[in-house]
Order: C-alpha cells, then sequence, then structure tokens
C-alpha cells in the first residue's frame, strides 16, 4: 500500500514549533506497519524531530540556528529578499526539508520525547506545504 497526500500547515512565526499533533491530523489512515515520509516544499524553513516535552529546547534550538547562522552577513550576495532570506536557506540546509518516521500498530513510532518540528526561518514564512507519503501493509 501507497498513499500519498499534500496539506498545508498553518502559518507560523520565525522559530521552532511542534507540529505533530498537526502533521496526523493531515495524514491518511495510517497502516498497521509501515513508514511515513515527510517532504517540506520549501527552501527557507526545515523538518526535524526533537523533544515535545519543554517548550524551551525549541526555544534554544532557535537561538542556536541563529547563532550559527547569523544574518546581515556581508559577504551574503543575495540579500533582495530581506534580511532574514539567505540565512533562512542555509538553516534549511543544515537540518534539511524530510523526516521519515516508522509506523508501528497504526500510530507514528516516535520515541517518548520526540516530536515533528517546522523550523519556520523567515520572519513570516506563511502557511508550508507538506507531501506526506505513506508506505505500508
Amino acid at each position: 500500500m501507497i498513499a500519498q497526500t499534500e496539506f498545508s500547515l498553518s502559518p507560523k512565526s520565525r522559530g521552532c514549533h511542534l507540529v505533530t499533533a498537526e502533521v496526523i491530523g493531515g495524514l491518511p489512515p495510517l497502516p498497521r506497519r509501515g513508514v511515513l515520509h515527510l517532504f517540506l516544499c520549501h527552501t527557507s524553513a526545515a523538518l526535524t524531530l526533537n523533544e515535545n516535552a519543554d517548550p524551551d529546547v525549541r526555544t534554544d534550538m532557535a537561538a542556536i540556528l541563529d547563532h550559527v547562522v547569523p544574518e546581515r552577513e556581508p559577504y551574503y550576495e543575495h540579500t533582495l529578499e530581506g534580511s532574514d532570506d539567505m540565512p533562512a536557506h542555509a538553516k534549511s540546509s543544515l537540518l534539511g526539508a524530510s523526516v521519515t518516521i516508522p509506523i508501528t500498530g497504526g500510530r507514528l513510532n516516535l520515541g517518548t520525547w520526540q516530536g515533528i518540528y517546522l523550523c519556520e526561518f523567515r520572519n513570516w514564512g506563511g502557511a508550508r506545504r507538506l507531501v506526506a507519503t505513506v508506505i505500508g501493509e
């Protein structure tokens, strides 16, 4: 069985956002076992897995990424779309545009403290489109 669907996440402000429930709400019925592949159709945001309990992790992750890839560096040439745009592209490449999660017993088999993050790197990126592909039996 292979199923594929596309849906959009609600617009988020800049930062790292826990979107597990929103993603699950956009998925087709899950098989008993298999894999879910999520692909983000954007170049200035990212998907990743990280802690779903303490919201300070999300704040710290955003701060770390801003420190690693700062804005307004004099060597940036791609600047026409704003000071947050080029750093957003670099951060997106560092974290990636996709995650793959096992499906076990008809549910996402995330670790106890794992959740799906949308990392929004633009000051206002708008709704973000995902392609969800479910492969299973």
